[in-house]
């Protein structure tokens, strides 16, 4: 049977992207070309592979079979490729990244604006997200994530900061109703904002200081997923209706504007930044490998965000 490359990649890229508008986007293609390919192949093979609804596209138990086979094939099949981008002066292509919403506000705009102007012909895809996916299945080169959720057969590279708090803030009319805590202790109870990840599970607010750890179990009337929500709970804290307890560079904007004070500083506790993971098993794509040497060369100007 011939085989048709374009076809293929046209199917498994529907698949990764869940949707025909969906993988358009991520390659530049035309929603009806990649559905003119995949109706060619299901033609071609004498079976279906997508079930399309006018919501939703999802493999058929034929089509799951297919990409778990064709998809690691067709990856090596653009890592072969690639090694094209060595002979260039300039590395071009498609970089995607999947990143917290946190080095999305965070990390990313420091780094961002000068890698792109250093590689014109690199494109870079940014998916935001907080639960921790295989970057490959996603269909992403490479991640951004904390230490404690790395795996361990994954490359790391410190990104960004080196060490990062947490921290504590509220509305100076609430804190003008309720007082500043000296402890963690003192906080009032039900006047926290609280978070809870994707999967469901609780924030809790852990405090330092001293050798001591505090955690808080929050208790509040608003409790937000973590993401694009957490907006939300800053609002909130502005508007006077408790504490927030989120990333310290993510309220400081809104503490140098008096619209926050922070809430037992003393206690902040630190972290590790971040690190950009990729599998380490795999030929690195020139995007990818141009980005991680300019963070490696970027590292030594990282700001320290260390407190003493």
């Amino acid at each position: 049977m011939k085989t048709d490359l374009g076809e293929l990649s046209a199917f498994v890229a529907v698949a990764r992207a869940g949707g025909f508008r969906e993988a358009a986007r991520a390659t530049d293609g035309s929603a009806s070309g990649l559905s003119e390919a995949v109706r060619r192949l299901e033609t071609r093979l004498g079976v279906r592979l997508l079930n399309r609804t006018t919501r939703s596209v999802t493999l058929t138990e034929a089509g799951s079979s297919l990409l778990a086979r064709l998809d690691p094939a067709l990856q090596e099949i653009d890592a072969a490729l690639d090694v094209i981008n060595g002979f260039r002066d300039t590395p071009t292509g498609l970089l995607r990244l999947n990143v917290p919403m946190s080095a999305a506000r965070l990390v990313l705009p420091a780094i961002v604006p000068r890698f792109l102007a250093r590689y014109p012909e690199i494109r870079l895809e940014v998916v935001a997200e907080e639960s921790f996916v295989d970057v490959l299945a996603a269909g992403c080169d490479a991640g951004i994530r904390y230490e404690e959720r790395l795996e361990q057969d994954m490359i790391a590279v410190p990104i960004g900061p080196r060490i990062q708090r947490m921290a504590a803030a509220a509305s100076p009319a609430y804190l003008a109703r309720h007082g500043m805590p000296a402890h963690p202790r003192d906080l009032p109870p039900g006047a926290c904002i609280r978070a809870r990840f994707a999967s469901g599970a609780m924030i809790q607010w852990v405090f330092e200081r001293d050798g001591e750890t505090i955690t808080v179990e929050p208790n509040g009337q608003l409790l937000v997923q973590i993401g694009g929500a957490l907006d939300l709970s800053i609002d909130a804290a502005v508007q006077g209706l408790g504490v927030v307890y989120l990333f310290e560079d993510w309220l400081a904007p809104y503490v140098a504007q008096g619209l926050l004070e922070p809430v037992l500083q003393p206690w902040w506790p630190q972290f590790s930044g971040p690190f950009l993971y990729y599998p380490g098993r795999k030929l690195v794509p020139a995007p990818l490998r141009a980005f991680v040497d300019f963070i490696r060369s970027e590292g030594e100007n990282a700001p320290d965000l260390s407190h003493n």
